[in-house]
C-alpha cells in the first residue's frame, strides 16, 4: 500500500453495537470498554438531568452490572441504548422510591421524577432528547481523531479556548484552525443529515 491509501484508512475502525456486543460475548475487554465509553455519557446524562447529582456515580455501576448481567439476552443490539436509558431512569425511580439519599434540588434545576412510581416508562420528551444527544456522540465519534478533538475543543470546552492555544495542541497553523474547523462542520453536519437531524 502506498503512504496516501494507509492515511486514509481510519487508525481505529468505529464498530457499530452489533459488533461490539458480539465481541463483548465473546470475552473481548476491550470491546467491554468500548461499549462502555461509547454510553457513558448517555448513562450519566439521565441522573443529571433528573436532578440526581449525587446518585449519578451509583446509577451508572448499577446500569453497567445490569448490562453484564443481561447482555447475553439482547435479542438486537440497535436496541440497547434505549435499553440503557429505560434501564437508567428505572435506576432513577427505584432510588426515588426506597428514599436513599435524595437530592432536594429547587425547580428548573432538572426533570421532575413522577410523583407515581407505577409509571416506570421513560418520559417521551427526555426519551426523544437523550436520543438526540447520542446521536450526536455518536456521531463525533465518527470524525477523524483531529476532527474529533478540534470540534470537542471549540465547543465542547468552557470557557472556550482561543485558536492559538487549539492550534498549538493540535500542531497547526493557528490560522488554518478556521478552514480545518468548517470541514470537520461541514463532515459533521452531512452525518446528522444522514442520521435525520
Amino acid at each position: 500500500m502506498t503512504g496516501t491509501a494507509t492515511k486514509m484508512q481510519p487508525e481505529n475502525p468505529v464498530l457499530n453495537d452489533e459488533q461490539l456486543v458480539r465481541r463483548c460475548l465473546a470475552g473481548d475487554e476491550k470491546a467491554w470498554s468500548e461499549l462502555i465509553d461509547k454510553y457513558k455519557n448517555l448513562i450519566y446524562s439521565i441522573p443529571i438531568k433528573l436532578g440526581l447529582y449525587q446518585d449519578a456515580a451509583d446509577i451508572f455501576q448499577a446500569v453497567c452490572l445490569d448490562l453484564l448481567a443481561e447482555l447475553p439476552k439482547l435479542r438486537e443490539p440497535r436496541a440497547l441504548p434505549k435499553w440503557l436509558m429505560q434501564t437508567c431512569y428505572h435506576k432513577c425511580l427505584h432510588l426515588r422510591k426506597v428514599g436513599q439519599r435524595q437530592v432536594q434540588f429547587s425547580p428548573g434545576q432538572g426533570e421532575e421524577l413522577p410523583s407515581d412510581s407505577t409509571d416506570r416508562t421513560l418520559p417521551e420528551e427526555l426519551l426523544v432528547q437523550l436520543q438526540r444527544e447520542q446521536a450526536l456522540r455518536d456521531v463525533l465519534g465518527e470524525l477523524s481523531p483531529r476532527c474529533h478533538r478540534m470540534v470537542r475543543m471549540l465547543f465542547f470546552e468552557f470557557p472556550p479556548r482561543p485558536y492559538h492555544e487549539i492550534a498549538r495542541e493540535l500542531g497547526l497553523a493557528t490560522g488554518s484552525i478556521g478552514f480545518i474547523r468548517g470541514r470537520c462542520l461541514s463532515r459533521l453536519k452531512k452525518q446528522l443529515q444522514k442520521m435525520g437531524f
